[in-house]
Formats: structure tokens, sequence, C-alpha cells
């Protein structure tokens, strides 16, 4: 996609938006517009039907991190759950200003705060869980980032991160960075090795929970269907096994969970996505 650079990420989105050959991008996204719908199909989907089962079985506060335009925090107050999205961005399209009227239009109570997260304006234990879709990548100082998001949480609290990009050593992010399709719109796309986002986890006091993989959850691998897995297979391997084995292979429950298992053992392309859940002791040293 070689397209000029735009000086916002608003801009870059309204661009991409506009774009008819780009619209099954948007709607992987959930850039598609009107933002309600979009909203409600994020809620319906297979990824938040998974997330939904790493949230705590007790409702009630949650702050979204780095909540764009306001997905996740829609998802968490149709639960409900009492929201504090924050999202730097003042936009009306994919930041602060785009939440608020998310919100009103879906008539939820979601209070947005315009802050980064190295230094979050709330007070020590403030809520039951922080939850950060595809933020730490995003973060000036990993390390710090992690330390008020543990500050903040309550002890016995929970953090979830979901689709964090990971590269295996520091000579792929240029690789990862050169095939992102939205890098090359505005910038700001960032990964870490595994071993960084366990280490700044750690060494902020959390305790690690599970650490998911891009082919444990569907969290992760979405928009990655069985149809497009399906695509890859038949492109890759149809003139040797044929279209109708790969489709046995695929949608049979059973093959589809070989396939994901065959693939997280050879898969270290850069920029592969990880999802984190971490608890804060219920006992803080």
């Amino acid at each position: 996609m070689n397209v000029k650079r735009f000086t916002s990420w608003e801009e870059a989105v309204a661009w991409l938006i506009a774009q008819p050959e780009q619209q099954e991008l948007v709607r992987a996204c959930y850039f598609d517009r009107p933002a309600l719908p979009a909203a409600q199909r994020y809620w319906q989907s297979d990824e938040w039907c998974a997330v939904r089962k790493l949230l705590p079985a007790n409702i009630g506060r949650v702050l979204d991190v780095g909540a764009g335009m306001g997905i996740a925090s829609y998802a968490l107050g149709k639960d409900g759950w009492q929201v504090t999205a924050l999202e730097p961005d003042p936009s009306n399209l994919v930041g602060a200003g785009a939440i608020r009227q998310l919100a009103s239009k879906a008539g939820l109570e979601i209070t947005v705060v315009e802050k980064w997260g190295e230094r979050l304006p709330f007070a020590d234990a403030s809520f039951d869980v922080i939850h950060a879709r595809q933020v730490l990548h995003h973060a000036r100082d990993l390390e710090q980032f992690c330390k008020e998001l543990y500050r903040v949480l309550k002890p016995g609290g929970r953090l979830i991160a979901t689709r964090e990009h990971v590269i295996s050593d520091a000579s792929q992010l240029p690789k990862f960075l050169a095939k992102h399709s939205l890098q090359n719109l505005y910038g700001g796309e960032n990964a870490f090795q595994r071993k960084e986002y366990l280490s700044s986890l750690k060494a902020a006091g959390f305790s690690i929970l599970s650490v998911l993989g891009p082919w444990d959850s569907i969290i992760n691998s979405t928009p990655f269907t069985r149809h497009k897995l399906a695509e890859f297979f038949l492109a890759r391997y149809g003139h040797w096994l044929g279209a109708s084995m790969i489709s046995r292979i695929i949608f049979t429950e059973l093959g589809f969970q070989f396939v994901r298992q065959a693939l997280a053992l050879v898969d270290r392309r850069p920029g592969r996505l990880y999802t984190f859940v971490a608890d804060k002791p219920e006992q803080v040293q």
C-alpha cells in the first residue's frame, strides 16, 4: 500500500476508510462506519467471547487502557463493567471524542480520561481489572508503564493485555515495521520480545497467569479465520493434498486444532500476536 504519510492517526484512518479496496482491512480493524454497529460486531465477535472468559467472574471497576475509538470499552460496558477509558488522542474519529459519542449513542456510562499510560491520573488500587488491547507495544517506557498499571490495580486484580506484537530479536523489528499495513500510513507501531514483556510485568510485581501465543487463542489469530487458513493451505499445498483433503483438515475440529498446534511450533513471523494475563497478588509485598 503505497500512500503518503499522514500527520495524525485520525487523518490516516479517515483516508483508509475512504478507500474501496481497503474495506476488508477497515472491517478487520473495526474502523467501519457507523461506529455503533462496528462496536456491536466486536462485542459479538469470537475474539471478545474469548477475552470475556479471561475476565474475573465478579464484575467491578475496569480501566480500558489505550481505548482508541472504544470498541473494548463498549464491550466491557455492555457486559456490566463500570468502565473508565484511558485514551490520550482527543479525536472524534479514533480517540476520546469517538468513545464519548459511542457511549452516548449506546446509552452506556463510560468515563473518558485523556492521559498517557506512563503516568496514570488515578489513586493506588483504583481498579479491579485493567484491559489493554494492542497497547503495551506502543509504550514509550514499557517497564514504567507496567509499574503504573500495577499501582492502580487492586490487590487480587487482573491485567489482560491482548494482541501484543512480539519479535524474536531486535533484527526482526525493521522487517515487522516494513510489512505493517498501518505503519506505512502514520507510523507509531512497535514490537518487543516476549521476554521483554514478561520481565517488565514481573519487575512491576505482577504474577503471570498465562501467556497465549499467536495460535493458542482466537484472540490473537483473528481475523485469520478457518476460511483464510484453508485459502492459505490451498495456495501453498493444494497441488499436493488437494482441495477436498485440505477442507477435511481445516473444517473438522480435530484437524483445525492440529493445524493450530503445528503452526504454533513454526510461527516466527515478526510482530506475531501474544496475549498476557497477569494478576496482582492479594498480599502485596
